[in-house]
């Protein structure tokens, strides 16, 4: 017998009658011979309607009171899911994060998990139960409930087919599967049959909103067979492995673009040894994820320093950077949140060369003007204005044909 574990988006449970087609989907699961174990995230639209409640009352609502509240979400989906599944006369139980054993660290609204102690998990599934746990969640060191950031359901589904040996991970959306490029932005984006671990890390990480990019971590850290499908259909998705040598004849897996990025400049900053330490340090001790930075060329002594941050973090950043202004002897800061990240991804980089040339000239031709410039092994990304964001994932997508089944160039 195997051991699956399903996960189940917001739009797959976003009402009365998603969720019995959940359940009879999870039900057929464990009819063909499977023990199943179910993730579920709110219903709809659910989490970021209670954000906007919690915002109505305070601006800047507490963290901790702001995960109690937001986790309420995942723990009505999986208490309805187990009636539904009650309803077609099958055996279920839901838990919450913490009842099932999931641990995480002191930071709200964006925990890390820690450990997983998943008994109370085996030993429903031993009495032939399916269960429901609530994502997104976990009990933290002071015995407070966690959330794990936007799409931290993935995670936790994931961490549990690790903690748990599955033999399968699916994570099931309104999509069926992972594409070169949104399909919304690209109508002729493709479905990837399999993408490499560090090539969906990279996607995800850059705004690809198809998995939470700790997700990828844990499954490329455990080994974790994962799928990317629908909840609506019952197609093939996308399989995420570890890669293989003939990934590398492709170049360009995907483009992905991120519109929920800030840009930070500091400026005049005297060029001292120490003194974007002392930034970056207090910027890190805020849990401010900080991704690509870059520091002008030192004229008379001075220089500017750039960061971009998520849009979320803007306020924490404010609190952080303005009182530091004086100390470091910045000239004054400008704040712009009309950016977008633009990202293509592709292990086949590794082993070819002009990709960025090719990238740069495309979006040259399309008077689209780049701010700032990140790369890595296999991906490379540009900072751009944002309303130009989605003409530049279809400029890019053309200019590397990734809507055509074979592009070895």
């Amino acid at each position: 017998m195997s051991l699956i574990v399903q996960k189940y988006g917001g739009s797959s449970v976003a009402d009365a009658e998603c969720m019995k087609r959940v359940a009879q989907r999870v039900l057929d699961t464990q009819k063909a011979g499977n023990s199943v174990v179910v993730v579920v995230s709110a219903m709809g639209d659910t989490t970021d309607d209670l954000i906007d409640l919690a915002k109505k009352i305070n601006p800047q609502p507490d963290d901790r009171e702001l995960d109690a509240l937001m986790a309420t979400g995942e723990q009505i989906s999986c208490a309805v899911l187990a009636m539904a599944l009650h309803a077609e006369g099958a055996q279920a139980v839901s838990m919450t994060g913490p009842q099932a054993g999931i641990f995480v660290d002191e930071v709200h609204t964006k925990a890390k998990i820690m450990t997983i102690k998943p008994a109370r998990v085996f030993k429903q599934l031993k009495k032939g139960n399916i269960v429901i746990v609530a994502g997104f969640q976990g009990l933290n060191p002071n015995q407070d409930i966690a959330t794990l950031g936007r799409g931290g359901s993935d995670t936790t589904a994931v961490a549990l087919a690790a903690a748990l040996k599955a033999d399968r991970c699916q994570i099931l959306k309104d999509v069926e599967g992972v594409y070169t490029a949104n399909p919304r932005v690209v109508p002729e984006a493709r479905k990837l049959d399999e993408i490499a671990y560090d090539e969906m890390l990279e996607l995800a990480s850059m705004g690809a909103e198809v998995l939470q990019s700790r997700a990828v971590e844990f499954a490329k850290k455990y080994g974790v067979e994962l799928e990317v499908l629908s909840s609506f259909t019952n197609k093939p998705g996308t399989v995420v492995r570890e890669e293989v040598k003939k990934m590398e004849d492709i170049v360009v897996r995907g483009v992905a673009a991120d519109k929920k990025q800030a840009k930070v400049t500091i400026m005049q900053v005297p060029d001292q040894p120490g003194v974007a330490a002392n930034l970056f340090k207090q910027l890190a001790a805020a849990h401010i994820n900080v991704d690509m930075i870059v520091q002008n060329v030192s004229e008379q002594a001075h220089t500017d320093i750039s960061f971009t941050a998520p849009v979320d973090d803007l306020a924490k950043a404010k609190n952080v950077v303005e009182p530091l202004l004086k100390k470091i002897g910045a000239k004054g800061v400008n704040y712009d949140n009309d950016i977008a990240k633009i990202s293509i991804v592709g292990v086949g980089m590794k082993s070819h060369s002009g990709v960025a040339y090719r990238m740069f000239e495309a979006l040259a031709a399309n008077k689209i003007n780049i701010e700032m410039i990140s790369t890595s092994e296999i991906k490379i990304s540009v900072v751009i204005r944002g309303k130009q964001a989605d003409k530049a994932v279809q400029v890019l997508h053309k200019a590397f044909e990734l809507g055509k089944k074979s592009k070895k160039k």
